[in-house]
């Protein structure tokens, strides 16, 4: 559309309210997106990627798509499966970005991402293989892009998987200059008969938990509620805490369960002793475990059994929430619930403690009706 060229004013009736109208040279940047920062933000992303990869990873920079070989190519590390399912899953980090945001803190926020996903994996017993992110901006910047993707960097490294690709969207006015938003995808694979899906659980399991960093990536909405009607600061250091600051906890990143649950599979290669496991989330132990929990047993929680980070309590007792709201929304300490063989319990605990992660009986499988029960709640 001509918004008015010299020719069309020249020839134009002269009348005292005539506008002439220069003509406008629209450019992107003008939009809000500059492609010069944009190949800037883009030129930092490859190392953070290659410092991911495994020998499966087929190089394909400036392609359109990530490429990962299944198998080995080398008999060494060989998988030879001989029914593989494939795995996969996606999530983000909620509102706890907004914390990030507030604070200027961006370099953790995607480990969270990265642990969404992969902990959700690794509840089938899969091995995870690669994950995809997808960071939306408001404005370019490619500082704080390059410190995003370091976290995501790093939870890939931690979730033993390969940062394949991803998409960086610029989108001025769907979001403001200082705001973002982060989604990922991952996939993983695992052998048809190691599958774990919660059908060998029986009555006389234990269930034993593995602790959780803190509050991981759930209930912040609440969190942020708690402490603006609180009218305290991020850098406020509750005596609760032990010095820590709010922010400090509340960023605290979400712990990624990969070596550990993998080293107990790789140490059970024969007999399979992980019945069910869960990813504790929002909703808790009532609405995570119970999604794998067949139809003829319950699993009594018992609440005191483990130590809960001190973040917790701080946040029931500022905002006076109720029991049930905690353990409704946040996971309460335990990032990883996993059925086993009374037989085989201590021994799984153990191995798990020993690899930095604190891990102990919390429950117990019973007769029922396939629910989660806390044994201080009247049935």
């Amino acid at each position: 559309m001509d918004l008015g060229s010299s020719s069309l004013a020249s020839t134009a009736p002269y009348h005292p309210h005539a506008r002439t109208l220069a003509k406008m040279a629209a450019t992107y940047k003008d939009a809000g997106v500059d492609l010069d920062v944009y190949a800037e933000s883009m030129s930092r992303l490859p190392r953070l990627m290659h410092r991911t990869f495994s020998p499966r990873v087929i190089p394909s920079d400036g392609g359109f798509a990530g490429l990962f070989s299944l198998d080995f190519t080398g008999k060494l590390f060989a998988r030879n499966y001989s029914n593989p399912v494939l795995v996969s899953g996606t999530d983000g980090v909620g509102t706890k970005l907004k914390i990030a945001q507030i604070t200027g803190r961006h370099s953790t926020v995607g480990i969270d991402l990265v642990a969404m996903c992969v902990n959700d994996l690794l509840c089938t017993g899969a091995e995870p293989l690669f994950f995809l992110d997808y960071v939306a901006m408001g404005k370019d910047d490619p500082a704080r892009l390059e410190q995003i993707v370091q976290g995501i960097s790093d939870g890939c490294v931690l979730g033993d998987m390969a940062l394949l690709g991803g998409e960086t969207a610029i989108m001025p006015d769907m979001y403001g200059d200082e705001d973002y938003d982060l989604a990922g995808f991952a996939v993983g694979v695992v052998e048809k008969k190691r599958l774990i899906n919660g059908k060998m659980i029986n009555e006389g399991d234990v269930v034993l938990g593995m602790a959780a960093s803190g509050l991981h990536s759930n209930g912040f909405s609440l969190v942020r509620k708690v402490i603006n009607d609180a009218k305290v600061n991020w850098d406020d250091c509750p005596e609760a805490l032990g010095g820590s600051s709010l922010a400090d906890a509340c960023l605290e990143p979400t712990r990624i369960y990969t070596k550990a649950l993998r080293s107990v599979q790789s140490h059970y290669q024969v007999k399979q002793v992980l019945h069910g496991l869960a990813h504790i989330t929002g909703g808790g132990f009532e609405e995570n475990l119970d999604r794998i929990l067949p139809a003829g047993v319950d699993a009594i929680i018992e609440p005191d059994s483990w130590d809960k980070p001190p973040i917790f309590e701080w946040l029931q007792a500022t905002g006076n929430v109720a029991d049930s709201e905690m353990r409704r929304v946040f996971n309460m300490g335990i990032g990883m619930a996993l059925v086993v063989s009374e037989f085989y319990a201590p021994s799984i605990a153990a191995q798990i403690s020993d690899l930095g992660i604190p891990c102990v009986p919390v429950g117990k499988i019973v007769s029922g009706n396939g629910k989660v029960r806390y044994s201080d709640v009247p049935a």
